[in-house]
């Protein structure tokens, strides 16, 4: 299978690089990406960039360069609930916390389409398979705001009382996908906890010694996928 997998920042790029055979390089549009394979599956990793619209164009590029079958994103995230810091999300549904288009309109429905996106059933199959309850399957919410702040969390489970995590990318990673036609998964791990300690000092330190077994899951995930 074909799949683009696409982060966020370079330290989340530097992380995913190692699991990468036969890495080359390849470039979309000023998008620097590796190319390689993991397991059977032939990958292109690149960096989106943060926040929605640069998720959005860059996965749009790598889209229609590329042509993936997959599109997984995958990086850090907020713990939004009981997910502390190290704790694995592979995202079952993915939202925009901050959208509402007005009177007649949901919450976190951008026009056009349905409140919640749904990830693939597939790849979340494989991640049940293989990592039971070793990672959490719910709802991630997305919003052009690094959240860092209790209340903030609580205006996010205002419109998403689910909401497990919280990002800057995945939901509008996965409109671009379904405005594509292109299968899309979210595997996150989570580097801080907003509102519960200083979250910022946590994410600084979860960069200092993050984890790469933790994204190793995802080098499980596809290995088990057709």
């Amino acid at each position: 299978m074909k799949i683009a997998i696409l982060a966020a920042m370079d330290k989340e790029m530097s992380l995913l690089q190692s699991l990468l055979e036969n890495a080359g390089s390849h470039e979309v549009d000023n998008v620097k990406c590796l190319t390689g394979r993991i397991g059977h599956h032939e990958v292109l990793l690149a960096k989106c960039g943060i926040g929605k619209v640069n998720a959005a164009l860059n996965t749009l590029k790598i889209i229609r360069d590329f042509h993936p079958e997959l599109v997984i994103n995958s990086g850090v995230a907020g713990g939004a609930g009981p997910l502390g810091i190290g704790a694995l999300l592979v995202a079952g549904e993915a939202a925009y916390h901050d959208v509402w288009c007005g009177p007649g309109t949901l919450p976190g429905a951008p026009d056009g389409f349905t409140q919640v996106f749904m990830t693939d059933r597939e790849v979340l199959a494989s991640a049940r398979r293989t990592l039971g309850d070793r990672a959490s399957y719910g709802l991630i919410a997305t919003g052009d705001r690094f959240i860092s702040k209790a209340e903030e969390i609580d205006r996010v489970h205002e419109v998403f009382p689910g909401a497990e995590a919280v990002d800057m990318e995945s939901a509008a990673i996965a409109q671009t996908c379904v405005s594509e036609g292109v299968r899309f998964s979210i595997v996150r791990v989570v580097s801080d906890t907003p509102g519960q300690g200083e979250n910022i000092s946590q994410y600084k330190d979860f960069w200092s010694k993050a984890p790469e077994t933790t994204f190793s899951a995802l080098q499980s995930i596809l290995t088990s996928l057709e």
